[in-house]
């Protein structure tokens, strides 16, 4: 692999990792709002989350980067009052995460490849369990009109997760 390719591996690998970060943030909200139905399926989803967000890290590490910190706080895309909102709040940011691994999958090769596909199979999944909708190319469809789910997107929260750092110029939808 060339630099450049190692660069772009590592690049997607951060963005994944940041995605987990916002992801595992955003679960504490939905956790703190979803009835007691679905406690239980936002504590699993909390659980993934965290776990890939560690191996995320790892991974960053075996490519010889430094893995990007977790913000203190993020911007929501929009207020999360009762049950309804949480269970949007986290089919939002499955889609997200599944968008950014989209990414993860289409820059690495191999066994990180398979592994990619594997957490946006994942992230998918949950996706349509929380939505009750699904579509034809999970990480690809929802992002439509968002640009590419590296981190940077503007006006979308992160395009990682659907939270931006706190105090981000991020706008809620």
């Amino acid at each position: 692999m060339s630099d450049g390719d190692e660069n772009t591996e590592l690049a997607a690998f951060q963005a994944a990792l940041a995605a987990e970060h916002a992801a595992v943030y955003g679960y504490g909200v939905v956790g703190g709002r979803v009835d007691d139905r679905r406690r239980g399926e936002a504590k699993a989803a909390y659980d993934a989350h965290r776990a890939r967000r560690d191996a995320l890290a790892r991974e960053v590490r075996d490519l010889g980067g430094r893995p990007v910190a977790a913000s203190a706080a993020y911007a929501l895309p929009f207020t999360v009052h009762d049950p309804a909102d949480a269970v949007r709040l986290a089919a939002r940011l499955e889609q997200r995460v599944a968008g950014v691994y989209a990414d993860l999958v289409r820059s690495t090769t191999g066994a990180r490849r398979t592994s990619a596909a594997g957490a946006l199979r994942e992230a998918a999944v949950r996706a349509v369990a929380w939505s009750g909708q699904s579509v034809a190319f999970p990480g690809l469809a929802e992002r439509a009109g968002e640009g590419t789910g590296t981190g940077t997107d503007t006006g979308t929260g992160t395009g990682a997760a659907g939270a931006a750092p706190s105090g981000s110029a991020a706008t809620a939808r």
